[in-house]
């Protein structure tokens, strides 16, 4: 962690189930789901496949053009907040989790978005960088962000991610892995729904907070890193020494007169993650009030992937504003399907 306590200030979004932050975890605090038959693909049992798709999207949109849609209004709507706060310039990074290689996903996809994002916001960012890392993406970049507060280089970062499963060859991929989730007698009922969304927030120095004319919505308290090497889709066993790993570097910042009372995270109805947790809520439950007391919205705006550690640190971020937040102590984690582990640990403002 940085030696200057750092920040988050503001958030932007597009999901499934609203256009920005607070419209999207005003709907999973309802419970509103954004599922709906997908209008041309087809399962194997021949009914249609399920999926948390951006409504206000043309469903043909696909590749690189749907993520730069989904991914420039959540930094478009961060990017506003600064411009309204900041009088001068800030030295500004942007961080930003992708997807991990799979069928249907354009192998050129980093490098074509890193240069959209150059061309659209020229001489607006210190620096930009990519993570293809999957659900754990966000926290990479994160990491990186961090890191960069630490070398003085940076004053802000917004730290964003991206993701959209709904390439026919992806959906395709997903059930031959039998990891597609379908009602119908031939198909997995404990799969996922495959979704997309965007998620962004802007992390600050403390210094900072004088030039801001709002209060912070969290401080960011850790950040936990792990890798697992029994992996879903292997032969092997996993029983969480990867997200332990992460959990324990996260958590053993807290001081012991606290607990955490809010779990974010990105568990997709899959036995695996559920077993994986399972396991590491047994060797880390002393830091918890309640650790099987969680909220996984991909029951809302389906499985986002890359977008998740973003999106979720914005639900908790809100919960606190709000006031709907069980305490102040709010933990996010994800689980990447190859292995990287994260989570991070955040101190809600909670306002009367």
């Amino acid at each position: 962690m940085p030696n200057e306590p750092i920040y988050i200030t503001a958030l932007g979004a597009s999901t499934p189930i609203g256009r920005d932050a607070w419209a999207s975890a005003a709907a999973v605090r309802a419970g509103i789901s954004g599922f709906m038959q997908h209008p041309y693909m087809i399962d194997s049992a021949g009914e249609p496949m399920k999926a948390a798709i951006v409504p206000w999207l043309d469903i043909d949109l696909q590749g690189i053009e749907r993520f730069q849609v989904l991914l420039f209004p959540a930094i478009d709507q961060i990017l506003m907040v600064i411009t309204d706060q900041f009088d001068k310039p800030i030295r500004l990074g942007l961080a930003v989790g992708l997807p991990s290689p799979r069928p249907g996903l354009q192998e050129d996809l980093q490098t074509k978005l890193l240069n959209a994002l150059n061309n659209k916001y020229p001489a607006v960012f210190t620096g930009i960088a990519t993570f293809p890392n999957g659900h754990a993406a966000g926290f990479l970049a994160l990491e990186a962000a961090l890191k960069k507060f630490n070398q003085g280089i940076l004053d802000a970062c917004i730290v964003a991610g991206v993701d959209s499963y709904l390439e026919p060859e992806t959906l395709e991929w997903l059930e031959e892995c039998d990891q597609l989730h379908s009602a119908g007698p031939l198909n997995n009922a404990w799969g996922f729904i495959p979704g997309e969304a965007a998620g962004a927030f802007l992390l600050i120095k403390e210094s900072l907070l004088g030039r801001l004319a709002q209060t912070p919505l969290a401080k960011l308290s850790g950040l936990g890193i792990g890798y697992e090497t029994n992996k879903i889709k292997t032969e092997t066993v996993c029983i969480g020494e990867g997200l332990t790993q992460a959990f324990r570097a996260c958590l053993e910042t807290m001081p012991y007169s606290h607990k955490v009372t809010d779990v974010y995270c990105d568990m997709n109805g899959e036995p695996y993650r559920a077993d994986e947790y399972g396991f590491t809520c047994l060797r880390t439950k002393e830091y918890f009030e309640s650790a099987s007391d969680f909220v996984a919205p991909a029951d809302c705006w389906g499985d986002v992937s890359a977008a998740s550690a973003p999106l979720h640190i914005g639900l908790a971020s809100i919960a606190g504003k709000k006031n709907y937040a069980k305490g102040e102590c709010a933990f996010v984690w994800a689980s990447s399907a190859l292995g990287e582990r994260a989570a991070a640990l955040i101190e809600v403002v909670r306002h009367c």
